[in-house]
């Protein structure tokens, strides 16, 4: 829809925020007659709308469920529910509805300038990491690239900015891909599936249909996990170009077109001359930072992309070397009295929290939070041999107590019944006490953040200066 006149075009931009205030100005400088609908009426929201209306942009708030008349195009922030009444109005008067990857698809190629192919990637957990690896990647081999999309960096910045790219490592979450029905990426990856955010999406088959969206029309390579066949049942449903294959990645040897480890090296039987007979190497295990398994997984993932784009295994290598992992990701604190901390706040859900204690053992283990609906019976029955101890808190840590006395009885649990946030201070401390020389104390939540911190960042830097207070007193 790149050479469409937007001039005098009636669209509602549904949402303020991340990705709609950006919308609506894109919208409104293209020529576009452009109202911003809201829910919220706080002081924040006043002033965004203060904003926009000094730029003429109508804005109208506390109204996010109407409709304005004569709307042409609903463009919406990815969060928005799609049973919104606003969505039932719009599919009602047959008005289409768009997010912000959508606009961005349509308007790629808007400056006349040759649009950059798209490398996707989904994925209930590691989906930053694996698009920083992968642009980290990109730019070893000499291209122009950037890390976009749900990773915070506006889609429609990249496509419309002044910085001109050869290739765009985008990370997509479910909500983004339930609204971007004409996506058709060059490769794209769904890392793993597993129950999350099922309250948006109504159900498990809702969620995943949404993830598999991110393969459709692919043109050179579809990425699944190997491990998880849920991922690999998405690319069999796909419609996908003539020619487009499916690879996949393994922590195993891996098989002809996929990509996996073989004596500590990361290895690719996808793109090479001979998948029956051959294999190329591309990095050592020890060049992934950190070295663990879940985070060698996203590498394996990021690396089929870049190879999907041609990128030589010299850059596969160059690219992990270089990547520094964001904060509160596996993050390795400090040691203090022979036990290590590690920081994975990120940890928001039980499938992430059970890659993170895959990762090590002995383990004095920090959870709970908001549960969001997760249960924990599976994720405790397959950790509790590793466990050495658990220290609770959190608005449902009773959820997680609970499946500890059924399947792991003989693990201590300390129950701090508290929510505030000098609580961590005081789970730092416990877990200190139940930990011994060689353990490792690792806060891996399972569960989301809002009970106690604005986010899983704030809570990451609670732990991490409880870990630093805790080293300063046992120099």
């Amino acid at each position: 829809m790149s050479n469409v006149d937007w001039r005098g075009k009636r669209v509602t931009v549904a949402g303020l925020g991340v990705s709609g205030i950006p919308a609506a100005r894109v919208l409104h400088g293209l020529g576009a007659v452009v109202t911003v609908v809201n829910d919220g009426d706080d002081e924040r929201s006043r002033g965004q709308a203060a904003e926009l209306e000094a730029q003429g942009i109508a804005v109208r708030l506390g109204d996010g469920a109407t409709l304005p008349e004569s709307t042409e195009l609903v463009v919406t922030a990815p969060g928005w529910r799609p049973d919104k009444p606003l969505f039932a109005a719009a599919a009602e008067a047959g008005v289409p509805v768009w997010g912000d990857v959508e606009l961005a698809w349509r308007l790629r190629g808007q400056d006349g300038r040759k649009p950059a192919p798209w490398l996707a990637v989904t994925g209930t957990n590691g989906k930053t990491t694996t698009v920083r690896m992968l642009a980290s990647i990109l730019e070893a081999a000499g291209l122009r690239t950037a890390a976009v999309g749900n990773i915070g960096v506006s889609l429609l910045d990249a496509v419309l900015g002044e910085e001109t790219y050869d290739v765009l490592a985008v990370e997509l979450s479910s909500y983004q891909l339930h609204w971007a029905p004409s996506l058709r990426a060059h490769s794209g990856a769904v890392l793993n599936l597993a129950p999350d955010h099922l309250d948006w999406h109504g159900s498990m088959e809702a969620y995943a249909a949404d993830k598999g969206r991110i393969y459709e029309g692919n043109t050179v390579a579809c990425v699944y996990n190997a491990a998880d066949p849920a991922t690999e049942d998405l690319v069999r449903e796909a419609d996908v170009e003539e020619g487009c294959r499916a690879i996949g990645f393994t922590l195993a040897t891996p098989g002809p077109s996929q990509l996996g480890v073989v004596d500590g090296i990361l290895v690719d039987r996808a793109f090479v001359a001979n998948r029956q007979k051959q294999a190329q190497e591309l990095a050592e295990v020890a060049d992934v930072n950190p070295p663990a398994p879940h985070n060698i997984a996203n590498a394996l993932a990021a690396a089929a992309l870049a190879r999907a784009f041609g990128v030589p295994p010299t850059a596969v290598r160059d690219g992990l070397r270089a990547f520094r992992p964001d904060p509160h990701r596996i993050e390795h604190v400090a040691d203090v009295a022979g036990v290590t901390y590690i920081d994975d706040s990120k940890a928001t859900n039980t499938h992430a929290a059970e890659a993170s204690l895959a990762a090590y053992e002995p383990i004095v283990w920090i959870a709970g939070g908001l549960a969001k609906g997760a249960t924990f019976d599976e994720l405790v029955k397959g950790c509790a041999g590793r466990l050495r101890g658990v220290v609770l808190m959190g608005a449902d840590r009773a959820l997680i107590r609970e499946a500890l006395a059924r399947h792991a009885p003989e693990v201590p649990v300390t129950d701090l019944d508290r929510t505030d946030t000098g609580a961590m201070s005081e789970a730092v401390r416990e877990a200190a006490r139940l930990a011994r020389p060689g353990d490792t104390v690792l806060m891996a939540p399972a569960c989301a953040s809002m009970d106690m911190f604005v986010n899983y960042n704030k809570r990451g830097e609670a732990f991490a200066e409880a870990v630093r207070a805790l080293a300063a007193e046992n120099a």
